[in-house]
């Protein structure tokens, strides 16, 4: 039987949702490394799909993901698996747990974004509430606990356009 939000998963899907928010996603890559690079860090990124399937998603294995809740939640999500189209039926690894180069998560908004170990993500997520929803799992940081496990907490002034 179908659930309510496989439905609506599905729905977003045809109606180009997830493209949007790709564009959204690559989006934000581009302010986070314009970002890390005015701090001294190049993230040369990878062009081709089958290099970033290959080898993660830029040279310094860092994946960035950008999160536009965490301000009205308080958490930020930390993705671990996901499904590349709600009629899917496995999730595939993704995130702090991609078979890549990935070491660094870089994840925030377009005003402030953390940086972290993803193996220090991946020895603190059984602390934490997991959520799944219809094309993703992960599991949700309290942006305290953001603030004392991040590497780095970068707050951008003014936003990044």
């Amino acid at each position: 039987m179908e659930t309510n939000e496989l439905k609506q998963a599905r729905e977003a899907y045809a109606n180009g949702y997830y493209e949007m928010q790709l564009e959204v996603g690559l989006r934000f890559q581009d302010v986070a490394t314009r970002v890390l690079y005015q701090r001294g860090i190049v993230v040369v990124g990878y062009a081709s799909r089958r290099a970033q399937m290959d080898h993660g998603e830029n040279m310094l294995g860092a994946e960035i993901k950008r999160d536009g809740q965490f301000r009205e939640t308080g958490n930020l999500y930390i993705e671990t698996a996901e499904k590349a189209h709600p009629n899917r039926v496995e999730y595939a690894p993704s995130g702090i747990y991609r078979g890549d180069n990935s070491w660094l998560l870089v994840i925030g908004d377009e005003t402030t974004i953390w940086i972290f170990s993803t193996k220090y993500l991946r020895m603190l997520e059984d602390r934490y509430r997991h959520k799944t929803i219809a094309t993703s799992r992960g599991f949700l940081i309290p942006l305290a606990d953001a603030d004392k496990y991040c590497i780095r907490r970068i707050d951008i002034e003014g936003g990044a356009p």
